[in-house]
């Protein structure tokens, strides 16, 4: 588990890789297959794959926890938690859970600055700056190594101006002991590039959840670390739907045309 936190500490140092997002064992067996360094986990596509929406309350602790554990044991890739708030309000309830999340064997934790509060979505700036300050000091008591990657979700909830107030907020959780910083739903290259400035020397992770960048654009702008949050999974999704709908809507079995093989899904599982 020491070897898995420090290979993941060091794919941060330089150059940029690609940490996609499974939602179940299986996911992740077939993303480690194709060469991937890390993994991350999603808590939409969890979400979804319990028949349950992407709201910061859809999930407890619990299921989380289980989850995590589940896709550490899937691969012996290092694992980065999608582990929202912290689900907890009080900084006793959060310095708990960042502590059982450590102890899944995760190589990561991302800690974000949402409420789950729609009428004030994100917390004040010195309740978000003590709140990671607690889930260092959590992860510190552990002496397990785990890297702390501190979120910024002032471009999903709407707030006036975005990359300002994600800018002011990345670089003080980078100052508080913040490992990588993150602002999902920036996808601007201009506005990405402020921020890599911005938090430099420390790494940046880029979300991207639909066509239009590549690889090479976020490493060419100085982006370390690239996550696909729910995309895989609701690209799996999207599959699944239209093979249901074109069958009860039209008939038709022409929506499997596409379907993975059970030979090439045994062999992956190793049957």
């Amino acid at each position: 588990m020491a070897t898995t936190r420090e290979t993941f500490r060091e794919l941060h140092r330089s150059g940029c890789f690609v940490m996609p997002n499974p939602w179940d064992a299986g996911s992740a067996r077939f993303l480690a297959s194709l060469g991937f360094p890390a993994l991350a986990s999603t808590s939409a596509g969890m979400a979804f794959a319990r028949g349950k929406p992407d709201a910061p309350d859809a999930l407890d602790v619990d299921e989380v926890l289980s989850h995590l554990s589940e896709l550490v044991r899937a691969t012996p890739l290092p694992v980065n938690a999608d582990f929202q708030n912290g689900y907890a309000q009080d900084l006793g309830g959060l310095a708990a859970n960042v502590t059982r999340c450590v102890e899944t064997g995760v190589a990561g934790l991302s800690i974000e600055d949402a409420t789950g509060d729609a009428k004030a979505p994100l917390y004040p700036p010195a309740v978000a700056l003590e709140r990671l300050r607690v889930a260092r000091k959590a992860i510190d008591a552990t002496k397990s190594g785990v890297f702390l990657t501190a979120r910024c979700e002032a471009f999903l909830v709407g707030v006036a101006e975005p990359l300002k107030l994600a800018t002011e907020r990345l670089v003080a959780f980078a100052e508080a002991g913040a490992d990588c910083l993150y602002a999902p739903g920036v996808l601007d290259v201009r506005d990405i590039a402020v921020l890599v400035r911005a938090v430099a020397p420390k790494p940046l992770n880029v979300l991207v959840f639909a066509p239009g960048l590549s690889v090479k654009q976020l490493q060419d702008l100085g982006v370390r670390r690239i996550s696909t949050g729910g995309a895989l999974a609701r690209a799996a999704w999207g599959g699944f739907m239209r093979a249901a709908r074109t069958l009860s809507e039209a008939g038709s079995f022409e929506g499997f045309a596409t379907a993975a093989s059970s030979k090439e899904l045994n062999a992956l599982f190793g049957r």
